[in-house]
């Protein structure tokens, strides 16, 4: 059996004076009171109950704006899903991948409109438009569940990805070309939005 040398260690003078260390004082939490839930909780906590509805087929309804997405809307028919194919195109060239690979886009046959998933913050920058109308804050969309992709009701006609939305400037470029119409009034857009929540 081997003895192991003791490990140095620093003896200290008895003469040697210790500070005090200060009293520890505690701030006072901005929690609320026990039981109460944090607003900014609660809204986390009713974003997730909306996705997991979503994941098992429900609608979602989203804000605007934000982190997430604006929308522009237009009339669908032949001349709208021309500009489907050319978003396809240009996508596919960015993405080198799908044929299916413009960002996400709505149809709703009921009222003859898609809605194109533009990114945050587009609807303050977007001049008016004769083939398309952009909305943002303060309104909200409900999106349809994931795995409709045809109709009947309100589908995608590209679906949702994690990794793009709809790029506003071709959009724009497209529907000055084809000329999708008529363009649903903005007006009539603002109620509808506003009115799902």
């Amino acid at each position: 059996m081997t003895t192991r040398a003791p490990l140095p260690h620093r003896v200290a003078a008895p003469a040697q004076e210790r500070p005090t260390a200060p009293e520890a004082v505690f701030a006072q939490p901005e929690w609320g009171l026990p039981g109460e839930v944090a607003a900014d909780m609660e809204t986390l906590a009713d974003r997730v109950r909306r996705l997991m509805t979503f994941q098992r087929g429900g609608d979602l309804i989203l804000p605007l704006g934000g982190h997430l997405f604006d929308l522009v809307v237009t009339a669908s028919g032949p001349e709208a899903y021309g500009v489907v194919t050319m978003l396809d195109e240009i996508q596919r060239c960015e993405q080198h991948d799908r044929p299916d690979a413009c960002g996400p886009v709505i149809e709703d046959p009921e009222r003859g409109w898609l809605v194109w998933l533009v990114p945050p913050g587009t609807s303050e920058c977007w001049a008016p438009h004769r083939y398309g109308a952009c909305l943002g804050r303060p309104h909200q969309l409900a999106l349809p569940p994931l795995a409709q992709t045809d109709p009947p009701g309100v589908f995608w006609r590209r679906r949702m990805r994690g990794d793009r939305l709809v790029p506003p400037g071709p959009l724009r470029e497209l529907l000055n070309r084809f000329r999708p119409g008529p363009i649903p009034h903005e007006m009539l857009l603002s109620t509808v939005l506003s009115s799902i929540s």
